[in-house]
């Protein structure tokens, strides 16, 4: 049977030394010459062997006379869920703001600095204080629209200082005119197919700015439905011979990835959904990237479960290539349209390695 980790006093010293974050809670020790106690990642000045003793629990330090260290703080919880807290507070602090709060507001209701409250939410969220209220507006816009007596009203409701500053950049907001918005997408035309390619049923779609929509499945009836319900009251145009040059384009690039797709996407999403995609697209054929790392890599270890539900998101298959992105241990699993489509998309993509 294997021994618990930090086991012994020469770990936990050796672990103390090395700052190891992966031995807090686990252990504290204190310090004689201080009266304090810490955690073992604690950034403090080393002590010296001789007035270092540890302890199994924080209360059985403070039963021994000794206080809690300022700077790694042992008597509250761990410092990433005190971050996420302190996030979590912010985020609920710009959705209640007709206002958006200023950086230094935000950075003061959570006890930091504005730099450091700055790369503490971008680590946890991915995305900046300004793009997260940005994006708040945006949904609260997308919601006014449908309910306000007029769009002037829900631009105002939605924290839009002025209506002038929201329709210039009323297209990156809502991906079209607010009035065609307010419509349910009416009078937007998209130019849609069905064929069949050999993951099964294809759907492509496109606005006049690109490709809108990607969908596979088993049943052309339901990619058709699901169209319809992202763009209830769009003008949609099927069965167009002008459209069937983008189709065949996207059918070659299904079957043969390496090919690449030269075409111009209209995605909308979030922020933070805009940033996955575009990090996704950045992954070569051929390769696949955990969901942890992607993660990582975007600035937010703790992100995995965010970027997941970002993939999950994605509008247009293969072209944004959400099936690169594996399990930490490399196996396959989530997948929009199905676990063994992203297979197939993976093994030809390797094959053509």
């Amino acid at each position: 049977m294997d021994k618990p980790a930090f086991s012994t006093d020469d770990e936990r010293w050796a672990a103390v030394q090395q700052r190891t974050r992966e031995a807090d809670g686990l252990f504290y020790y204190s310090v004689r010459t201080t009266g304090v106690y810490c955690q073992p990642s604690c950034p403090s000045r080393g002590a010296r062997r001789v007035n270092v003793a540890f302890h199994a629990s924080r209360q059985e330090a403070e039963a021994a006379g000794f206080r809690a260290c300022l700077r790694c703080k042992p008597d509250q919880p761990p410092l990433a869920q005190r971050q996420a807290a302190a996030v979590a507070q912010a985020c609920r602090l710009i959705d209640a703001a007709l206002d958006e709060p200023d950086l230094a507001t935000l950075a003061s209701a959570c006890g930091m600095s504005r730099f450091h409250f700055h790369r503490v939410f971008k680590a946890q969220t991915g995305i900046t204080p300004k793009a997260y209220g940005a994006a708040r507006r945006a949904e609260r816009l997308k919601h006014g629209l449908a309910q306000a007596p007029s769009v002037t009203a829900a631009v105002y409701d939605a924290g839009f200082n002025s209506s002038g500053r929201f329709y210039a950049a009323s297209s990156g907001v809502l991906g079209m005119t607010p009035q065609r918005y307010r419509s349910g997408g009416g009078g937007e035309a998209i130019r849609f197919a069905v064929a069949e390619c050999s993951l099964g049923a294809l759907l492509v779609a496109a606005t006049g700015k690109g490709i809108c929509s990607i969908l596979l499945g088993d049943d052309p009836d339901a990619l058709v439905r699901d169209l319809q319900d992202r763009f209830p009251r769009a003008d949609l145009i099927g069965a167009e011979p002008a459209f069937e040059s983008t189709v065949v384009q996207v059918l070659a690039f299904v079957e043969a990835p390496r090919i690449g797709l030269d075409l111009p996407l209209d995605v909308r999403g979030t922020a933070f959904q805009q940033r996955v995609w575009q990090a996704l697209r950045a992954i070569p054929a051929g390769r696949t990237l955990g969901y942890a790392a992607l993660a990582a890599q975007l600035g937010m270890p703790q992100g995995a479960r965010a970027v997941a539900g970002a993939c999950a998101a994605n509008p247009v298959a293969v072209a944004i290539p959400c099936h690169r992105v594996v399990r930490n241990d490399g196996s396959i699993s989530g997948y929009r349209w199905g676990v063994e489509r992203k297979r197939a998309l993976l093994e030809r993509e390797l094959a053509q390695d």
